[in-house]
Order: structure tokens, then C-alpha cells, then sequence
């Protein structure tokens, strides 16, 4: 249920509302620059709990180099989700933060510790699979052809730099991920399927659905 299509009196009483939480950046030159956004609301979405539209920009000045990226960066990104949190909680007994970006961590980890510092009780959940390429490869790709395939180029898919993501941290962390992939790209596309992909939704879902009912969360704000 997307709650901005309810009422105030359905809203009443919500036990646990799910926050996606995406970004607006660049996906190598053929996934949508909206695809970490999409990700985070159709996971979140599969839980058939209340679901608020994302929080669609980001920390996402890894990407600023490539044309479309718009980054909040950290200390922005962390006051919306405290804001939101504050918000949402007079009403909601109990918030989750659904995140599709791996560089809004901090932002999360800052915004949710000190939510239930204020006695709130707030969560976060990242979306992703084990195994997984960095970013705009096969898994992505494969995700973003069962969710919206038309909005894919497969045409303009190449692979980028396929080197485990721990060896190219200390380069993206020192310059952006330009600096390590022309084209944007970590990871390889070939042979992304829509088969693969509605399967990878469907774990993420699950995990996420399995996070929610055990609601353990942790010094840094994750469920676990």
C-alpha cells in the first residue's frame, strides 16, 4: 500500500512503515538513472506493508563526473531521513528505511542512530544478493529488465571494470568511480535476463520481509 494514495484515517495506527531510499545517478549508459530508487520501492512494495514514495536523491558524489547524476551527498541526505523519521513516527509505531544505494550507509547509520537515541524505533534494510556485481553489471541489469525492461538499452550495454569492489575502493574513495571505469560500469552486463532478475526481487523481498518480522537491529541502525 503506497500511503500517499490513502487517507489520513487509513494511516492511523500503522504499526510499520517501509521508507525506500534511492538515488539519482548515473548506471553505465544503459540502466535508467532512477534504477537504485525503482529497486528500493518494488522491494518494499512486496511486503504488502505501508509504503511511502522514495526519497529519490541521494549520496551519490561517487558519480558526479558522469552527466544526470544529482547527489544530496551525506550530511543532507542523513537531516531528510532524521526529519522523515521524526515525522512519520507520531503515527507510525515503527520505521523502516528500504535502501538501494550502497552510499547512503553513513547517512543511514547516522540518521537512524540518532532516531532511537530519541526513543524512536527505526530500522534500516539494504537491498542485495550475495555475490553480487558493484554496480550497473549483471545483477542490476538482470533486475532492471523484469521491473522495466523498457527503460533498459541493452544495446549500450558493455561491461567495465570487473575487479572486486574492495580493490577499487581506495581509487573511487580518492578520485569517483570515473577514475576506475570510463564507462560508469562495475561489474559486466552479459548476459543479465529478466529470468535472473525477477528471481534476485524475489530474495530481496524475502530477506526484507524476514528482517521486518524479526526486527533485530543493531549499534548502527540495520536490521539484521
Amino acid at each position: 500500500m503506497e500511503v500517499s494514495r490513502v487517507r489520513a484515517a487509513d494511516c492511523a495506527g500503522t504499526d510499520l512503515l517501509l521508507v525506500p531510499v534511492g538515488a539519482l545517478e548515473q548506471h553505465g549508459p544503459h540502466l535508467p538513472l532512477g534504477t537504485d530508487s525503482t529497486v528500493a520501492a518494488t522491494v518494499a512494495g512486496r511486503t504488502g506493508l505501508p509504503v511511502t514514495p522514495p526519497v529519490a536523491f541521494g549520496a551519490s558524489g561517487e558519480h558526479e563526473s558522469f552527466p544526470g547524476t544529482v547527489s544530496i551527498g551525506t550530511e543532507v541526505l542523513a537531516a531528510v531521513l532524521v526529519e522523515i523519521g521524526r515525522s512519520a513516527c507520531r503515527w507510525a509505531a515503527r520505521l523502516c528505511f528500504v535502501n538501494g544505494h550502497g552510499g547512503n550507509l553513513p547517512a543511514l547509520v547516522t540518521a537512524t542512530t540518532l532516531l532511537r537515541a530519541e526513543g524512536r524505533d527505526v530500522g534500516w534494510h539494504s537491498c542485495g544478493v550475495p555475490g553480487a556485481d558493484a554496480h550497473a553489471g549483471r545483477h542490476e541489469t538482470s533486475v532492471m529488465l523484469a521491473l522495466a525492461p523498457d527503460d533498459v538499452r541493452t544495446d549500450l550495454a558493455a561491461a567495465g571494470n570487473t575487479a572486486p569492489l574492495a580493490e577499487l575502493m581506495p581509487a573511487i574513495r580518492a578520485g569517483s568511480v570515473a577514475a576506475v571505469s570510463p564507462n560508469g560500469v562495475l561489474g559486466d552486463p552479459d548476459g543479465a535476463s529478466a529470468g535472473e532478475g525477477a528471481e534476485t526481487v524475489a530474495v530481496m523481498a524475502a530477506a526484507l520481509r524476514d528482517a521486518l518480522a524479526d526486527w533485530r537491529v543493531d549499534e548502527r541502525g540495520r536490521l539484521g
